[in-house]
């Protein structure tokens, strides 16, 4: 049985970590405040631009620019984002393993696949896996701070370079969207090509007027989607992030609470027992002086 010194210093420790769980939920719920509102600003921008690009993309001709072009199944690539830091619960490992399975299963009939993650923790996750081949890592891309355009720009621009090179023949976006601070939904999206709108039977569809010309517009606006896209996958997984980790270190300091509580229980029992003992020691010394 452990001694009362013991006990005592684990209930100090526990007390210890259950101080900076409880300073890392406040922290986290900052940021998430901050992260949640860029994320709904974002959306009908990123929405509507995704509508009308799909829209575009089902009137004009695949030819018309290459990031409209259908290549085939050879090579797919694969954006990862996840976090460069831990004590978010399942939040790396549910989105990484996403990736994978949709890269094992092959769920669009890819004849091979590579990676491109953001963030640490998914590339300590896959890098031990067989078969995942990883073409780049960016890590500490977003930092400790707020996600920005420019980032997502710069991310956007690389990936429609390797597209345009001809280094892969679609781009898929895996990331975790944010619903709430309890729950975020694993996110998998063709990024490249364009898919079209689906219009169903029977409905005309009505073609665009482009000024200058079609062209000049494509190549204006196709890239812009791509970065808008991107740009707010960021914002999504990381307003998951400080969610699943506010989330996370409730959950922690919970269970630091109920330890101390079980602690503190097992250090008055123990005590008692000590009295106890002294006691009888006491009572058993005064009767041998007696007799």
């Amino acid at each position: 049985m452990a001694s009362l010194k013991d006990i005592k210093k684990r209930i100090g420790t526990v007390k210890n970590t259950q101080q900076i769980t409880k300073a890392m939920k406040m922290v986290s719920a900052a940021k998430l405040r901050r992260a949640q509102e860029a994320v709904v600003a974002a959306r009908p921008y990123a929405d509507k631009m995704a509508d009308v690009l799909s829209s575009l993309a089902l009137r004009e001709d695949a030819d018309s620019h290459p990031l409209l072009a259908e290549r085939g199944k050879g090579k797919a690539l694969i954006v990862l984002i996840t976090g460069d830091r831990g004590l978010c619960g399942g939040f790396n490992a549910n989105i990484s393993k996403t990736a994978e399975r949709f890269i094992r299963e092959k769920a669009e009939g890819f004849e091979s696949y590579e990676l491109l993650i953001v963030g640490r923790k998914g590339n300590d996750y896959l890098k031990r896996r067989s078969g995942m081949e990883i073409a780049k890592v960016h890590e500490n891309l977003v930092g400790t701070g707020q996600v920005s355009y420019p980032t997502g720009a710069l991310l956007g621009q690389e990936v429609i370079d390797l597209y345009r090179n001809g280094d892969y023949d679609s781009v898929f976006l895996v990331y975790n969207a944010f619903q709430s601070a309890m729950t975020q939904i694993q996110t998998v999206t063709q990024l490249l090509p364009i898919v079209p709108k689906v219009v169903e039977e029977g409905v005309q569809v009505s073609d665009y007027i482009y000024e200058p010309n079609a062209n000049e517009v494509l190549e204006e606006i196709l890239p812009k989607h791509i970065e808008v896209q991107i740009f707010r996958s960021l914002l999504e997984s990381a307003a998951s992030e400080h969610g699943a980790r506010m989330t996370a270190m409730d959950s922690a300091s919970k269970n630091a609470s109920e330890m101390i509580g079980k602690l503190t229980l097992q250090y008055n029992r123990a005590r008692q027992a000590a009295i106890t003992k002294e006691l009888l020691e006491i009572i058993s010394g005064s009767e041998s002086l007696k007799s």
